[in-house]
């Protein structure tokens, strides 16, 4: 069980190594998830990983280089 949990875990860090998704891209998909779910009010920022301080992360991209943070307001 533990082996078949280790590859399906493995299977997907690959899967998502393999695609990395442009940031603009995502920050349409959460921004359009954000909005079916009625949140107002919001702002979704793309940023250096290096750069996120306390922020919410909502999302990665650019192979992890970059983050979308979501802020209130």
């Amino acid at each position: 069980m533990k082996t078949v949990l280790i590859a399906t875990l493995a299977l997907l860090a690959g899967a998502a190594q393999a695609a990395p998704k442009a940031c603009e891209e995502l920050k349409t998909e959460i921004a359009a998830k954000l909005d079916a779910k009625g949140v107002k009010g919001y702002t979704l920022d793309i940023v250096a990983t290096d750069q996120v301080a306390d922020q919410t992360v909502v999302g990665s991209c650019e192979g992890g280089s970059k983050k979308v943070v979501y802020k209130r307001g």
